[in-house]
């Protein structure tokens, strides 16, 4: 049985002395109030009669710094700038992936481009397809990062939180179409054991309806997601504290 709290006494020295069996007298209780009778003559205590707030302690803030590694930032290329600008404006805050990046203009500005062109260009699937991709991938590599930041995206295209957390967790256990099932199943599968994938997996992708530009295009995310999570979880890449409680 635990000790109680030094600082708690449910009553004076006497209500607290050991009984003949040198264990604390438990009652039962009954419509709410505890059936428990201090010996006689106890008095109460000062410290019995406060109640003791409980405030949980102060957490750090879970994205600072934003990765592992001491790299001094760079200055800012103009289109880089604009762009920073241009989340800031739309998202209400810089991704911290981007600022991740912003040691070295070259890197950030490819990295922004295939990104853009990957997940938003135009292509066979949607927008919650490849975001459902990035976030199968991610949940394969447990990605942190990825896993916190796509999947938002996932419940925000979706307008269904359950959906995010269950391709979080084990995207088998989501109700899911054919089609989405069969493009998670190859994009898992190109993840966990990429020798083993055969013309049987992309056919089976055909049978439900991808072209072959969108097999590439399944191909495409699923490759940018395990380098990305692979370099995240190398350099300790925290994501940014808001999609915790986006599309709640």
């Amino acid at each position: 049985m635990p000790k109680a709290n030094k600082t708690v006494k449910a009553a004076g020295k006497a209500a607290i002395a050991k009984s003949e069996t040198d264990q604390p007298m438990l009652r039962a209780i009954k419509g709410g109030k505890a059936a428990f009778k201090p010996p006689a003559k106890a008095t109460l205590g000062k410290s019995s009669a406060k109640a003791i707030p409980l405030k949980p302690a102060s957490a750090a803030a879970d994205d600072a710094p934003v990765i592992g590694l001491n790299l001094e930032p760079a200055k800012l290329s103009p289109a880089m700038s604009a762009y920073f600008k241009k989340c800031q404006d739309k998202l209400g805050f810089v991704p911290n992936v981007l600022i991740a990046y912003a040691f070295d203009m070259t890197k950030l500005e490819t990295f922004v481009a295939m990104y853009n062109d990957l997940m938003l260009g135009e292509s066979g699937l949607s927008k919650i397809e490849r975001e459902m991709i990035a976030v199968a991938v991610s949940s394969q590599n447990r990605c942190y990062y990825c896993l916190t930041a796509h999947g938002a995206a996932v419940r925000q295209y979706s307008a269904n939180p359950l959906l995010g957390e269950h391709l979080v967790m084990n995207y088998r256990v989501a109700r899911l179409t054919k089609r989405q099932r069969a493009m998670l199943d190859f994009a898992v599968k190109l993840t966990a054991s990429p020798w083993n994938v055969e013309e049987g997996d992309r056919e089976r992708l055909r049978r439900v309806g991808f072209a072959d530009r969108d097999i590439w295009d399944i191909s495409a995310v699923t490759g940018f997601f395990n380098m990305s999570n692979r370099v995240a979880s190398a350099v300790d890449m925290r994501p940014n504290t808001i999609y915790h409680g986006q599309a709640r």
